[in-house]
């Protein structure tokens, strides 16, 4: 008698695989799962914080880019999958920890200060939303740099799991800067400020550009050398949800004549225009540059620095600006993604900073400044 067809593909070997098949799906299936994994010192973490977490305690590359690869059956490595990400849904706004929008930190350093360390630490926006750069010169200082910074750094993202940042990217120049020494009198001598600035417009590029992800909501500049803000400084800053702004920079110092601590306005680049200086910006030649803050080079802008009410200070009273300074300076993602960047080169007779305000302002955002809202530079 013939056999069915059906009959004779039906062995035991078949039922065997297939029940196999059936119990492994019902497992899957069955088993609960869960939104959380124990770490190896035994503390639970959320899905999102293991999706968010830096996997090395020093410097992870940013995290959107990390894409586990495959092995195919034939053994070759199959090729990275084509990710898809949708800005349009990015949203940067005024509630951004509500948002749990993505805040990037990027800081060019040459000198380790860990007052400064300390104080990005202690900010208490959600720390698996932050992302830290930094960009270190390839020197004998940067080299000690480099190491006490990792050394802050290991402690931070070995510590709690409340406590580390999603990731901390560590980048070095391959470019000499034009100023070995450190010292602030060297750094500020306006005969070294072309060179210097336009220096750090590269590392600043560099940085931005290198681990900017599609993520990324706002972007905080913050110099190494501020050691002081409010804790709530990226909730303050994004809560304006101005494209641009940028908090009053002053420094703490022992004031002889009133022998007490007092405090001054420390970053001037943070201006509205002149007449006066729009005319030596129009008498100058292509490669010259303003600059802000010298007596040998009178602007008479309107500085932020010197709008301060430290009597009866107001930490949202904005005013609009033409040029920024870098201490700490909160820039919307979008604002770099559409091509602001920080001039290396005279750009309207502007350089780094009050430069990227200006080729800012040409894409159509405005600046502004918070001349009662303080941030504080150390003191050397």
């Amino acid at each position: 008698m013939a056999v069915a067809r059906t009959m004779r593909r039906t062995g035991p070997t078949t039922l065997l695989l297939a029940t196999i098949l059936a119990l492994g799906f019902l497992f899957f299936v069955l088993t609960p799962s869960s939104s959380s994994a124990i770490t190896d010192t035994g503390s639970v973490v959320s899905s999102q914080q293991r999706e968010d977490a830096a996997d090395n305690i020093l410097s992870p590359p940013t995290k959107p880019f990390v894409k586990a690869q495959s092995v195919r059956e034939d053994g070759h490595i199959a090729p990275p999958p084509v990710i898809h990400y949708n800005l349009n849904s990015l949203t940067s706004t005024s509630d951004s920890a509500s948002m749990n929008e993505r805040v990037l930190i990027l800081t060019p350093l040459a000198r380790f200060y860990q007052g400064f360390w300390d104080n990005v630490a202690k900010l208490n926006y959600p720390h698996e939303l932050v992302s830290i750069g930094f960009i270190i010169p390839n020197t004998k200082d940067g080299n000690t740099a480099a190491a006490a910074l990792e050394e802050a750094i290991s402690k931070t993202q070995s510590g709690p799991i409340g406590s580390r940042f999603a990731s901390i990217s560590i980048l070095r120049q391959d470019f000499e800067p034009p100023l070995q020494s450190q010292d602030e009198k060297e750094r500020h001598k306006m005969t070294n400020q072309k060179e210097r600035r336009e220096s750090m417009s590269r590392a600043r590029n560099s940085l931005v550009f290198t681990t900017l992800g599609p993520s990324t909501s706002w972007v905080l500049w913050l110099d190494s050398d501020i050691v002081e803000t409010p804790n709530t400084l990226i909730q303050d800053l994004t809560s304006h949800n101005r494209p641009i702004i940028v908090p009053n920079c002053y420094q703490r110092y022992y004031n002889n004549d009133k022998k007490a601590m007092d405090t001054r306005p420390y970053d001037y680049n943070s201006w509205i225009d002149s007449p006066t200086a729009q005319a030596l910006a129009d008498s100058m030649e292509p490669d010259e540059i303003l600059l802000e803050g010298y007596a040998e080079l009178p602007t008479y802008r309107t500085l932020m620095a010197l709008l301060a009410d430290t009597a009866n200070p107001n930490p949202r009273r904005e005013i609009s600006l033409d040029g920024v300074g870098g201490t700490a300076l909160m820039v919307k993602a979008d604002v770099h993604r559409d091509g602001a960047m920080f001039p290396a080169f005279p750009f309207y007779h502007l350089v780094e900073t009050e430069g990227f305000a200006k080729m800012a302002k040409r894409l159509g955002y405005e600046a502004y400044g918070l001349p009662d809202y303080f941030v504080y530079h150390y003191n050397e």
